[in-house]
C-alpha cells in the first residue's frame, strides 16, 4: 500500500470514491454505526485508556475519564463489546468484578486512529483561528 502522502489528492478522493462504491448497503450501515459508536468521545477515550493501561475495572476506566456519567460509561462499553472492540471478562465473584481489555480489533482502532489525532494536534491553532472568525462574524455563518 502506498502511504496517503505520496499519491496525489485526486487518486486519494478517486480511492475513496471506490471504496464507498464497493460497500453494501449492509456494509455501509455497518460502517456508519461502528463510527458513530467507535469515534464518540467516550468510546475514543476508553480505546485510549485500554490501549495505554491495559486491562481495566468500570470504575478504574471513569476515573480516567473525566466527566462520563456511570450510564454513558456502561453504554460506550456495551457498543465497544457489540462491536468486537473490547472484551468484558466477569469474574464471577464476590464482591463482583469485572474488567475490560482490548481486543485486536481494539488494538487496529487504536492505531488506525492515532494519524488523525496527530492531524487535530498538529493543526489545533488553524482551528482556533477559525473558530475565532466564525464567532466573530457573528451571523451564525448561514
Amino acid at each position: 500500500m502506498i502511504p496517503i502522502d505520496e499519491i496525489s489528492f485526486d487518486e486519494v478522493i478517486a480511492r475513496s470514491q471506490a471504496a464507498c462504491e464497493a460497500l453494501s448497503d449492509e456494509d455501509d450501515g455497518l460502517k456508519r454505526e461502528v463510527l458513530a459508536h467507535a469515534g464518540n468521545r467516550w468510546s475514543l477515550g476508553i480505546v485510549h485508556a485500554l490501549g495505554v493501561s491495559g486491562t481495566l475495572r468500570h470504575a478504574e476506566l471513569a476515573r480516567q475519564l473525566d466527566g462520563v456519567t456511570q450510564r454513558m460509561l456502561t453504554r460506550s462499553l456495551r457498543q465497544l463489546e457489540r462491536d468486537g472492540l473490547i472484551v468484558r471478562h466477569d469474574h464471577r465473584e464476590v464482591p463482583p468484578r469485572v474488567d475490560y481489555t482490548l481486543t485486536a480489533l481494539g488494538r487496529g482502532l487504536l492505531i488506525g486512529m492515532m494519524p488523525l489525532w496527530t492531524w487535530v494536534i498538529d493543526n489545533a491553532a488553524a482551528f482556533r483561528t477559525a473558530r475565532t472568525r466564525f464567532d466573530q462574524r457573528g451571523d451564525g455563518g448561514g
